[in-house]
């Protein structure tokens, strides 16, 4: 049976108990709310505060994996193609997922 959230979901390990995971899921709606707050904003992807989520989106990954430079881009991928995660980000504001996929690529380029 396939993975409905694609390759990267079963390349993180999560052997975090019931708390924690609650914990990352306020984190993580933390990071998304401050995505959309930018982009409803207007600020550019390159902007300081936008790379900041993005590095905080990153090593909020680090929690579960490691990504290199292509496999950081190739999730951010999944949120722009037909996927969960492209699904996810849209029901939260109309072009987040290509907002954050922009951002992600650009801190990939820059960092990883």
């Amino acid at each position: 049976m396939s993975d409905p959230f694609g390759h990267h979901s079963g390349q993180y390990v999560n052997n975090f108990s019931e708390a924690e995971n609650k914990q990352f899921s306020v984190a993580f709606d933390e990071i998304t709310q401050g995505f959309k707050v930018a982009m409803e904003q207007g600020l550019d992807v390159s902007d300081e505060s936008v790379q900041a989520l993005v590095r905080r989106h990153y090593e909020f990954c680090l929690k579960f994996w490691e990504p290199n430079k292509e496999s950081y881009k190739s999730l951010a991928m999944s949120y722009i193609i037909p996927s969960p995660y492209q699904e996810t980000y849209e029901a939260v504001a109309k072009g987040l997922g290509k907002y954050h996929y922009d951002a992600i690529v650009l801190f990939a380029d820059e960092n990883l």
